[in-house]
C-alpha cells in the first residue's frame, strides 16, 4: 500500500513538473506570440501608411494606384506576420507557404479576367492615356471619363447616357483622346459653282477665320483649291482652334460661311462629301 501511495505521489509530481515546464514553455511561446502579432499589426500599418504617403507624392500616380499598393503591401506584411507567429509554436511554415501559392495560383485562375481587368487598371493609372473629364474614343466605346477605378473605367455618352467599360476592353486596344492636346485643326469643304469668282470666295472664307480670335494664328488658316470638277470646284478649308471650344467655333464658323457666301451654287459641306460630290 505504501509503494503504491509513493507511486501516485511520484508521477503526480513528475505530472505537475511537466506541466510547468509545458506551461513554462508555451507560456513564453504564447507571450511572445502575443507581442510579436501587436507589433507586426502596428509596424504593418506603419510601414503601408508611409508607402502610400511616399507613393502619392509621385507624379502621376493616381490616389487610387496608391492606395491599392498600400492595401496590397499592408496585408501582404500581416500574412508574413502571421506565418512567424505560427512558427512560434513549431509549425511548419514552409508547408503553409506552399499552400498559399497554391491557393493563390487557383485563385488566380479562377479569377483571370478579373485579373486582367486590375492589371490594366493598373496600367491606366500608371500611363493616364485619359483622365477625369476628358472625351476618349476607342473602337467599343466613347464619351467623357468620370472616374477611373481597379476593375472598370465609368463614362458618360455624350448624349447623357452612363458607361461602364471593363478595363480590360480599354487597354487592349487604341485609344483616342479628343481633350488631351490643347489644339485641334478643323477640316470643311465648301463646293463652288463654275460661274463664282474663286479669288473673292477664298479671301471671303480667309476674312472670316481671321476674324475669329479662338482661331489660332499660328499655324495660319488655309483655304485652298484642291478639287477641280466639270461643273464645281471644292476650297478645302484648315484651322486650328483651342479643343475647349472646337465644336462652337465650328457651328461659329459654318453660320458665317452660310452667311457670307449665300448664293444658289455655293455649298459648305465636310471633306468627305465633298470628295464624294466630284467622284
Amino acid at each position: 500500500m505504501d509503494d503504491q501511495t509513493t507511486n501516485i505521489v511520484v508521477a503526480t509530481r513528475t505530472a505537475l513538473d511537466q506541466a510547468s515546464a509545458l506551461a513554462v514553455q508555451y507560456g513564453f511561446s504564447l507571450l511572445g506570440a502575443i507581442i510579436l502579432l501587436i507589433g507586426g499589426w502596428l509596424l504593418a500599418g506603419i510601414i503601408s501608411r508611409s508607402a502610400y504617403r511616399v507613393i502619392s507624392r509621385i507624379r502621376g500616380i493616381d490616389e487610387t494606384l496608391a492606395s491599392f499598393f498600400q492595401n496590397v503591401l499592408h496585408y501582404s506584411l500581416l500574412i508574413l506576420v502571421f506565418i512567424t507567429v505560427l512558427g512560434q509554436f513549431g509549425v511548419q511554415t514552409a508547408s503553409i507557404i506552399a499552400a498559399l501559392g497554391a491557393a493563390g495560383l487557383a485563385i488566380g485562375l479562377a479569377l483571370q479576367g478579373t485579373l486582367q481587368n486590375i492589371a490594366a487598371g493598373i496600367m491606366l493609372l500608371i500611363l493616364r492615356p485619359f483622365r477625369v473629364g476628358e472625351y476618349i474614343e476607342t473602337t467599343n466605346v466613347k464619351g467623357y471619363i468620370k472616374e477611373i477605378g481597379l476593375f472598370a473605367t465609368e463614362m458618360k455618352t455624350a448624349d447623357g447616357l452612363y458607361l461602364m467599360a471593363p478595363n480590360s476592353t480599354l487597354w487592349n486596344t487604341p485609344i483616342i483622346n479628343h481633350s488631351r492636346e490643347p489644339d485641334r485643326r478643323q477640316q470643311l469643304a465648301v463646293a463652288l459653282g463654275e460661274k463664282v469668282d474663286i479669288d473673292l470666295a477664298r479671301k471671303t472664307i480667309l476674312d472670316i477665320l481671321k476674324a475669329d480670335q479662338r482661331i489660332k494664328t499660328m499655324p495660319a488658316p488655309k483655304v485652298f483649291l484642291d478639287e477641280l470638277a466639270v461643273d464645281q470646284a471644292v476650297l478645302n478649308i484648315e484651322y486650328w482652334a483651342i479643343t475647349s471650344s472646337w465644336s462652337d467655333v465650328r457651328h461659329d464658323v459654318v453660320l458665317k460661311l452660310k452667311a457670307k457666301l449665300a448664293a444658289p451654287d455655293i455649298t459648305i459641306k465636310s471633306p468627305t462629301e465633298a470628295t464624294a460630290a466630284t467622284d
